[in-house]
C-alpha cells in the first residue's frame, strides 16, 4: 500500500523533488498545537502531516447549481481549506489527537469521516453542500469565499450533521464570548437541551469548533500580530488557522520561527468515492486526501484576511484555551482579539441561526442574514 500511496501522491507543485517542507532549526516547530523538534522529529512530522485530510480542488464531479459547475479550480480553494480544518476537528473529536493515517487505514471512522467530504450531493460537507450553502450569505456558486463566509457556511451545515456532535461557533467582532459558548455547549441532559445557568447540572459538553475569523492588517499583514499569531499556533487547541497569501487560500496547520506550514488545496485530482476502501481504485483515491509534505511561507507574506481555529473537546479544553487568551494574548500590545464574559449590550440577544423543526436534512437551507461583512474583496480568482 506504500507503493500506492507513493504512485497515486501529488504534490502540489506537481512533482515530487526533495521537499523543503521542515527547515533544519534547533527552533521548535508547531503543528496543530503540538511542539516537535525539526532535527529529532522530522519523520514524525511528516507523518502527523500526512495525516490530515488534505482537501484540494477536484474536477469531474456531479455538477454543481445552474451553471453545472463539475469542478472548483480557481474558486474553491478556500472552501476546500474550510473542508481541511472540519476534518482536523472530526478526526479529533472521533479518533484522537494522536491518531495516524497509513495507506493500509481501514478503520470505520475514519472512512465515515473522510465520505462527508466527498463529492456527491448527500455528503454534509461536500463541495455541492459548501457551495450551495454559501448562497445564504450571498455568495454564488462559483465565487469566491472569504475566511469568514466558509466559517459561516460550515456553522450552517455542522448542525444538519447529528454524527458529527460538534458545535462550530464563529466569534463576533474580535471578540469571545464565554456566555454564548457555554449556552451552545454545556448539555444537560435532564432537560434535553443547552443551558449556562447555575442551577443547570452539567452532565456533558459537546466539543466546540472555535473559529475567530480577523484581518491583520490592511493589504498586508502588520508586523505587531505576529507573536499573537504564534500564541495561537502553540495552543494545544489549536486546528491551524483558514487564510493564505494574496491571491491563494492555504490551510495554515503550524509555525516555526517567523513562518507559518501550511497544506495547498491547489492541486487539482479527480473526483472519486473512496466508499469502504477495499478496491485498488478506492485505496488510491483515499490517498489523494493525504499530502505526503506541507510547505512554507514567511508570516508575514500572509495575506491579513484569516480566521484562527480551535477545537474543544472537553470542557477543560475551553477553560484552558481562555486562560492561554487572558494571559497571554491579551497581554500583547495589540491583542489579535479579546475575550468577555457575557454579550456587549448592544449585540442583541443571540438567536440560533437555523431552525430545525421543520426543515429536512441536506435538502432545503433557509436563507440567514449575514452578521457582519467578509473581507472577501481583498481575495482574487486565480
Amino acid at each position: 500500500m506504500d507503493a500506492v500511496f507513493d504512485i497515486c501522491y501529488l504534490s502540489s507543485d506537481g512533482n515530487n523533488v526533495e521537499p523543503d517542507d521542515i527547515p533544519q532549526t534547533k527552533e521548535s516547530v508547531w503543528i496543530l498545537g503540538k511542539k516537535y523538534s525539526a532535527v529529532q522529529d522530522l519523520d514524525r512530522i511528516r507523518r502527523d502531516i500526512t495525516s490530515i485530510i488534505w482537501c484540494t480542488y477536484r474536477k469531474g464531479f456531479i455538477p454543481i447549481g445552474d451553471e453545472g459547475l463539475t469542478s472548483d479550480k480557481g474558486w474553491g480553494c478556500m472552501l476546500r481549506c474550510g473542508q481541511m480544518v472540519l476534518g482536523v476537528a472530526l478526526v479529533r473529536v472521533h479518533l484522537s489527537a494522536d491518531w495516524v493515517w497509513t495507506p493500509e487505514t481501514r478503520d470505520p471512522t475514519y472512512l465515515k469521516i473522510i465520505q462527508r467530504f466527498e463529492e456527491r450531493k448527500q455528503a454534509p460537507y461536500s463541495i455541492h453542500q459548501v457551495a450551495l450553502m454559501g448562497a445564504s450569505e450571498g455568495k454564488e456558486v462559483g465565487q469566491w469565499f472569504g475566511p469568514n463566509t466558509v466559517a459561516q457556511v460550515l456553522k450552517k451545515l455542522a448542525v444538519y450533521d447529528k454524527w458529527s456532535s460538534l458545535v462550530i461557533h464563529v466569534a463576533l467582532d474580535n471578540t469571545i464570548v464565554k456566555e454564548d459558548i457555554l449556552q451552545q455547549c454545556v448539555v444537560n441532559n435532564d432537560r434535553g437541551d443547552t443551558s449556562a445557568t447555575p442551577d443547570c447540572v452539567v452532565s456533558d459538553w459537546m466539543p466546540l469548533l472555535l473559529i475567530v475569523p480577523l484581518r491583520l492588517g490592511l493589504s498586508e499583514i502588520n508586523p505587531v500580530y505576529i507573536d499573537g499569531l504564534k500564541i495561537c499556533f502553540q495552543s494545544p487547541q489549536s486546528i491551524g488557522v483558514i487564510g493564505g497569501k494574496p491571491n491563494q487560500a492555504l490551510y495554515l496547520v503550524g509555525c516555526v520561527e517567523d513562518e507559518v506550514i501550511y497544506l495547498d488545496p491547489h492541486t487539482t485530482q479527480r473526483s472519486g468515492l473512496v466508499e469502504t476502501k477495499l478496491t485498488d481504485e478506492q485505496k488510491e483515491m483515499d490517498c489523494s486526501y493525504h499530502c505526503k509534505y506541507a510547505s512554507r511561507i514567511p508570516m508575514l507574506a500572509m495575506d491579513p484576511s484569516v480566521a484562527v481555529c480551535f477545537l474543544c473537546r472537553t470542557k477543560t479544553d475551553f477553560e484552558e484555551l481562555c486562560a492561554t487568551i487572558e494571559t497571554k494574548l491579551m497581554c500583547e500590545t495589540q491583542p489579535l482579539f479579546e475575550i468577555c464574559e457575557k454579550r456587549p449590550s448592544h449585540w442583541g440577544p443571540m438567536t440560533s441561526d437555523i431552525d430545525l423543526q421543520n426543515t429536512t436534512l441536506f435538502t432545503e437551507f433557509e436563507d440567514v442574514d449575514r452578521q457582519f461583512d467578509d473581507s472577501d474583496d481583498e481575495f482574487e480568482i486565480l
